[in-house]
């Protein structure tokens, strides 16, 4: 079976590992937290990075720092992972859905200020695929009324908008290192704050809602309880695995983006089918996270994923739409969102992975077109 997803290890995650075991320090915020976040600090320009367990808990600290609560509206695309939208349902917010582009899975920026209400507190972005969404738009929208940009950029490390880097853009952003992802430690996030009005106070709510960070800076004499929090910090045994990680981010970024440009070369073809495959606009770089086609319809989809199964090919679809999840169904009251749902039914996912060799990546393609040549 040729799998749809392998964690790659570079050869140093046990090596960094016994380091920080060691050097008698595992509990977190240690020398290799500090080495992943410096590294997103100065690479990416992000004003402070802090290592989260998840993205999810990254998420989650997003909604304690903009202080959701009860009532609170909150814009996101109905086509992502249920941690987008739970971190904000999680302290009372109200979820409001915003189509998809036609074009890709992003959130469709002309479509967003329709749905601002005076209650409306934040636009929450996921860059789909690694692929950036139009920024600039965005933020003019919430400049205009007054309101928080977060960008889920689970799937984007190494991917830019006009030069910027995602994750860098919005007031916070959130990374993950879940073993799906290019750069990864089996589980764990990271929140990037780049206003800095948050940062005094991200901090606090890392550590459980104490001050334990300046205390150990020796800005304080002792430390306390003085916000909420909880426990969003991973141990430095997740830190010393990522480590072994970023520091060979360029040969993972350069051998998986070779594996999508052979896709994306190969499967040129299948416009001729209908066949939709990744759209790239020219304000947006590819990190090379997926590689996904948009196939004719529902019936469609399930052929293929089900043709390929038979010749131990593992290829997935993706996201059920939030708003039609059996958990939030019978609380969505807005607009008909015929892209996501589109999306939903059409997109299969090939296999995407460090370790995928030629032979295997030409055994897809031909299946993939077999298929449609049959």
């Amino acid at each position: 079976m040729i799998n749809f997803n392998k964690p790659f290890f570079t050869g140093n995650e046990t090596r960094y590992i016994e380091k920080a075991v060691s050097l008698g320090h595992i509990s977190g915020n240690g020398m290799f937290t500090k080495k992943c976040q410096h590294f997103f600090e100065k690479k990416y320009g992000i004003k402070k990075a802090l290592l989260t367990t998840s993205c999810t808990d990254a998420l989650e600290m997003c909604a304690l720092l903009l202080n959701i609560k009860e009532g609170d509206e909150i814009i996101m695309p109905s086509y992502t992972f249920v941690s987008t939208a739970n971190a904000f349902v999680l302290r009372g917010a109200k979820i409001i859905f915003c189509d998809s582009k036609k074009n890709q899975p992003n959130i469709d920026e002309t479509k967003i200020e329709k749905l601002i209400s005076e209650r409306t507190k934040a636009i929450v972005v996921v860059h789909y695929a690694g692929v950036a969404c139009e920024m600039d738009e965005i933020l003019s929208i919430a400049k205009k009324h007054s309101l928080f940009v977060v960008e889920d950029a689970a799937q984007a490390i190494e991917s830019y908008y006009k030069g910027r880097p995602l994750g860098s853009i919005g007031h916070l952003a959130t990374f993950s290192f879940h073993e799906t992802k290019n750069i990864q430690c089996g589980e764990g996030g990271l929140l990037a704050i780049n206003d800095k009005q948050f940062m005094e106070r991200a901090e606090i709510i890392w550590q459980k809602g104490t001050n334990r960070s300046a205390f150990f800076r020796g800005e304080i004499d002792k430390y306390g309880w003085v916000d909420i929090g909880s426990s969003f910090l991973p141990s430095e045994i997740v830190a010393a695995f990522l480590w072994a990680q970023l520091e060979n981010l360029k040969m993972i970024q350069e051998r998986r983006k070779n594996i999508w440009e052979n896709y994306q070369a190969a499967f040129q073809v299948l416009k001729n089918n209908g066949v939709r495959i990744p759209y790239l606009t020219d304000t947006s770089t590819n990190n090379a996270h997926m590689y996904y086609l948009v196939c004719n319809s529902l019936e469609e989809r399930n052929q293929l994923i089900n043709n390929l199964q038979e010749k131990k090919i593992n290829a997935v679809f993706h996201y059920i739409p939030l708003h039609s999840s059996d958990y939030f169904n019978s609380k969505y009251n807005g607009d008909k969102l015929i892209n996501c749902d589109n999306y939903s039914n059409c997109i299969i996912r090939l296999p995407m992975y460090f370790e995928l060799n030629k032979a295997a990546q030409v055994n897809i393609i031909n299946c993939v077109l077999n298929f449609y040549s049959s």
